[in-house]
């Protein structure tokens, strides 16, 4: 058995290094490391309760949103305030914007480039490939460019600006709209949609949304030949090279709800288990720092509990990712959890027949975007520009909360507690926690650790393709996870 150490990672957020265990022509085991340690949760501490709303969308300039959702909802829990509908829905479109615009941004500029590879030039699908998807000189990177940036223009509108913004409170948001802000809304929407509809799908979107199973999903694709969609080069070129079977993982799937509404929310909370959805217990969520650059000792688990201090020294540890587990288990968080905690049976019939695979992943990120951009216009025609955004009232000196979202890459958390006004604790476990966790205590890897068990090696490869596939099919987001 050799070692081989991939990192760091290119074309992804923060940094990334991966130890591979490999013997013959595949991975045997997996470590996953994290090796830049950020400390926002100790920046916090003492801070004033309204600087979490500052802070914590420094998180990361790619998920500042979602960080500033949390951050607002643990606030507001501390004493269960509500926000005014307009808020809502202008919140939930924010929030939607940056979602959809990192699973645009995953597929066009992270994801597909790796398919121009030089490795891939005898496939028959490569040229095309090449041409469309290549880093920086594609004909995929002229197009959704413009057509993302396009869509970003709502974070203007709504948000007043992006990233880092300060228009989502507690109470609601600062930004209130007029009518005619409104409707040049409605106009970008209308621009992105058809983009969408023309390039990446070649289709409506309700149709993409409404496909119910793999068999329907290769049918739709292969009679989407005819015509330009990058959606179905994809499904082609995964069918090529069996990604129904690369990257797969046996863990439950997690879900804490995305964009709610006064029915609940527009992705429902729950979990994935078994093949059926059931109930979450978030009260099983704890985090194991066995393997992680922290002094062991002390009460942890709960993220409640004081976190234990960093401890570089560590020699038995590999990364600076906690391990967070529900109950004793690691569990998958992402677009492809959301959809299966939601009950939709395209992907719930792909993980049936084929696992939580690469294309799973990916499969499932696509379809977010044809089924939340319908629902970002009706958000968006529900706005009464009359009504109030926000509802201001003070904030409680003391008190705990739990801000609870989805980012783009999953399950993102934030855990307060509030004492004279000041911040006594702060725990945050993004989605890149859960996906890229070091080991636990019994030795279980986490999901992207698991992923990578068996994935084939090319001969003479020293950084495999299908390591990347895996890795990208996870979208990380490093800077997020390692506080």
């Amino acid at each position: 058995m050799s070692r081989l150490i991939i990192g760091p990672f290119n074309r992804v957020e923060g940094d990334l290094e991966v130890r591979l265990d490999t013997s013959a022509d595949q991975v045997q085991r997996a470590e996953v490391t994290s090796p830049l340690y950020r400390g926002f949760e100790r920046m916090l501490h003492a801070k004033p309760l309204p600087d979490a709303l500052v802070y914590a969308p420094r998180i990361c300039g790619i998920c500042s949103v979602s960080q500033s959702v949390a951050a607002a909802r643990a606030l507001a829990a501390m004493d269960n305030r509500a926000i005014p509908p307009a808020g809502a829905h202008a919140i939930n479109i924010v929030h939607a914007v940056e979602n959809l615009a990192d699973h645009f941004t995953h597929f066009y500029l992270f994801f597909m480039p790796d398919f121009a590879r030089e490795t891939y030039a005898p496939e028959p699908w490569h040229q095309a490939a090449a041409e469309r998807f290549a880093a920086v000189k594609g004909t995929a990177t002229r197009d959704a460019l413009p057509a993302r940036a396009g869509l970003m223009q709502l974070m203007g509108i709504l948000a007043g600006k992006w990233p880092h913004t300060l228009s989502i409170q507690p109470d609601g948001s600062t930004r209130a709209i007029t009518r005619s802000e409104k409707a040049r809304a409605g106009v970008i929407l209308t621009g992105f949609r058809g983009y969408l509809e023309r390039t990446l799908f070649g289709d409506r979107l309700e149709n993409v949304a409404a496909l119910s199973s793999r068999d329907a999903l290769y049918a739709w694709a292969e009679a989407q030949a005819a015509r330009p969609s990058d959606f179905a080069h994809f499904i082609a070129i995964s069918r090529a090279l069996d990604l129904a079977s690369l990257g797969r993982t046996s863990v439950p799937h997690m879900s804490f709800g995305a964009y709610p509404n006064a029915d609940g929310h527009f992705f429902s909370r729950g979990l994935f288990r078994g093949g059926v959805g059931t109930f979450l217990d978030l009260g099983a969520i704890a985090e194991d720092v066995s393997h992680a650059w922290y002094r062991q000792g002390g009460e942890h688990g709960s993220p409640m509990h004081d976190a234990p201090p960093p401890d570089a020294t560590r020699e038995d540890a590999y990364s600076w990712c906690k391990a967070p587990r529900l109950g004793s288990e690691p569990v998958e968080v992402g677009a492809l959890s959301r959809q299966l905690v939601a009950g939709h049976p395209l992907l719930r019939d792909i993980v049936r027949l084929g696992g939580a695979s690469v294309e799973a992943r990916i499969v499932a990120r696509m379809l977010e975007l044809a089924l939340v951009v319908p629902a970002m216009e009706r958000w968006l025609a529900a706005i009464d520009t009359d009504a109030a955004f926000i509802d201001h009232r003070p904030l409680p000196a003391n008190g705990e909360g739990v801000g609870l979202t989805e980012a783009a890459r999953g399950s993102l958390g934030h855990w307060l507690r509030g004492e004279k006004g000041k911040i006594d604790h702060y725990q945050i476990i993004a989605p890149t926690t859960w996906n890229f966790s070091p080991r636990d205590a019994n030795g279980t890897p986490g999901p992207l650790e698991q992923a990578l068990e068996g994935v084939p090696i090319r001969a003479g490869e020293t950084e495999p393709v299908a390591v990347q596939h895996v890795v990208r099919s996870f979208d990380p987001c490093m800077v997020c996870t390692v506080h």
